[in-house]
């Protein structure tokens, strides 16, 4: 087949992170490169459902905290609450100008936009089933090579009624009209433990049910715990250990059964838990690529599938790490691939996290947990920021740093952080981290002159602790 045959060089599928970084890259090396989105913006879940505005909510919600515990404030804002309603137009007005901004990104670049939904009809070929027409038009495109990078949806259990006007996933609470007095969260990962965050924040009496024995597992044991005390200290009824067994929705509320012989009645039911790939309907059996049961695809190191190697997929709809930052460098290589033939980047090993609670958190590297299992010998060194000017300036003294490092090289192995700014602070030691030639590496922050006051100021701080600890 020759390339005359093909209406493009590449056809991207979903404009969220991954596929806006394969879109732009494949663009900027001179290819002739198609976007096609289901949706009439661009920006795909990260700017319309997840990302974005669960971020924008928790700001608002946090400046509304901040105001009202400022003595010049407080007395002109006393009683008053901002509603959920109120947080969503915040959130409505950040969006849009992001939509915005990206769709001029796909101008400049001289991308084609394409809104419709896409499936396979072959190897080289996708039909397009128009969602702009009324009359449901198709059209069929063929390109020589493809990356799919459409996203995921929360999970729905068929044994739960989403339908029912007062049960939500992490999509449609964004459709919310009210704040309601009383809310159950299912799911205590990161969106339900965000979530919690917020809607305590707007005084809604809150269940936080956890599947497990403590929130967060993933992280710093120290961290989950600070995270739990102040949820806790908040408001929150946190119940770990706890499975559905059955979910009934009532015209005056939501009924949770566990599997314990609890049963909790809430205004409503945000259900949290888990996530799917957006593979449904799009043709990919006929192309002998099979998802798995969570709708991701397999792909090698290079973000090929298997089975047909000039397709590629990218972003959530191949699983970990499930991030919009590691999203747009998965796109980025994957048509540095296609461009090139090879792609010799890859994903740093240490992706930050970054959980945007009230206070937020942050960390990257390895945990207490993981050294103490492989017995590396570590210390810790801690600043806690109620003694930091700038924590006090601003009056955000809840939290701390934890700096992790190996007891003979000085190297650092992790760093933990709870408190404001945590996902801003976290990146001066991720760089310090990525140096080529991390021994004595915790010499860095002993001896470097941070500004004053400032939050960075607490890896000084944690570094002359640790070093401290040293025998």
């Amino acid at each position: 087949m020759t390339e005359d045959s093909y209406d493009y060089d590449l056809i991207v599928i979903g404009s969220g992170p991954g596929g806006e970084g394969a879109a732009m890259k494949a663009a900027k090396a001179g290819r002739k490169v198609a976007m096609i989105e289901k949706y009439r913006q661009v920006g795909g879940g990260c700017t319309h459902w997840a990302t974005i505005p669960s971020k924008a909510l928790r700001h608002a919600v946090r400046s509304v905290d901040e105001f009202a515990k400022n003595p010049l404030f407080r007395d002109h804002i006393a009683g008053h609450r901002a509603t959920f309603p109120e947080l969503l137009r915040t959130a409505a007005s950040v969006i849009d100008r992001q939509a915005s901004m990206r769709r001029d990104f796909y101008d400049r670049n001289e991308i084609a936009l394409i809104s419709g939904r896409a499936s396979f009809v072959d190897e080289h070929t996708v039909e397009i089933l128009s969602t702009d027409s009324p009359n449901s038009q198709t059209q069929r495109l063929r390109a020589a090579t493809f990356v799919v990078a459409t996203g995921s949806r929360p999970y729905r259990p068929p044994n739960v009624d989403f339908s029912h006007p007062r049960i939500f996933d992490s999509d449609t609470i964004l459709t919310l009209d009210h704040t309601p007095p009383t809310i159950t969260i299912y799911g205590a990962g990161v969106v339900g433990c965000e979530y919690a965050s917020i809607f305590r924040s707007l005084g809604v009496k809150l269940n936080l049910i956890n599947q497990r024995d403590r929130l967060l597992s993933f992280l710093d044991d120290e961290i989950t715990d600070a995270l739990s005390y102040h949820l806790r200290d908040r408001g929150v009824l946190i119940r770990n250990n706890e499975t559905y067994d059955r979910i009934e929705p009532e015209d005056d509320g939501v009924v949770i059964h566990l599997k314990s012989g609890k049963r909790l009645k809430s205004d409503i039911l945000l259900w949290a838990n888990g996530r799917s790939g957006n593979t449904q309907d799009m043709g990919f059996e006929a192309l002998g690529i099979t998802p798995n049961s969570r709708g991701q695809i397999e792909v090698d190191e290079d973000y090929r599938t298997r089975e047909q190697p000039h397709i590629y997929a990218v972003g959530d709809v191949v699983g970990y790490p499930s991030l919009a930052s590691a999203s747009y460098d998965q796109g980025r290589f994957a048509a540095t691939h296609i461009v090139d033939g090879e792609c010799d980047h890859r994903l740093v090993e240490d992706i930050p996290t970054g959980i945007y609670t009230n206070p937020e958190i942050s960390s990257i590297g390895r945990t207490e947990r993981e050294l103490t299992r492989d017995s590396v010998p570590y210390e810790v060194g801690h600043a806690l920021f109620r003694s930091l000017a700038r924590a006090q300036i601003t009056g955000q003294t809840v939290g701390m740093m934890k700096i992790l490092f190996h007891r003979d090289s000085l190297a650092i192995l992790g760093i933990h952080c709870f408190g404001d700014q945590a996902a801003e602070i976290i990146h001066i030691g991720q760089a310090i981290m990525a140096q080529p030639g991390t021994a004595n590496s915790l010499q860095y922050f002993i001896n470097t002159t941070f500004n004053y006051p400032t939050m960075a100021e607490a890896y000084r701080v944690a570094a002359l602790n640790g070093l401290n600890r040293l025998c």
